[in-house]
């Protein structure tokens, strides 16, 4: 190999090595500062939009039931999704943040045949503080 084609690799490699790093470092936006949220009224329309096509019905991905209070705070065939009083630690917090290491377990995943787009960071923060609200 050339020296140019050795620097052009390890130029390459560092590149990479930094993108993964920035993906990593990825902070969570800051919980919504609205109260008395609910699952019903402000939480619902986010998942009904975003996740519900995809766990509901008879065969849910995951056995996870969003279209119900109930099925969240049951969550899925591996446990619990919601830990209330912690929104930022909620595996569910952290799924559509895309913050798990797991890529596989990012939602909505990207693409996807159900139209679901990624939540915004207002959304997010929504539920973050309903989680953070004792997720009711």
């Amino acid at each position: 190999m050339k020296p140019t084609q050795i620097l052009l690799a390890a130029i390459a490699a560092s590149v990479a090595c930094a993108l993964v790093a920035a993906a990593d470092d990825v902070t969570l936006p800051p919980a919504s500062t609205k109260t008395g949220l609910t699952y019903a009224t402000d939480i619902k329309p986010i998942f009904d939009a975003n996740c519900v096509k995809c766990h509901s019905g008879d065969r849910p991905k995951a056995r996870l039931h969003m279209g119900t209070l109930e099925g969240i705070l049951k969550g899925t065939k591996q446990g619990k999704i919601v830990t209330p009083g912690a929104g930022a630690n909620s595996i569910l917090v952290k799924a559509v943040a895309h913050q798990l290491e797991d890529h596989d377990g990012w939602m909505p995943p990207m693409p996807n045949k159900a139209g679901a787009n990624t939540l915004t960071p207002d959304q997010i923060g929504l539920v973050i503080a309903w989680i953070n609200q004792g997720a009711n």
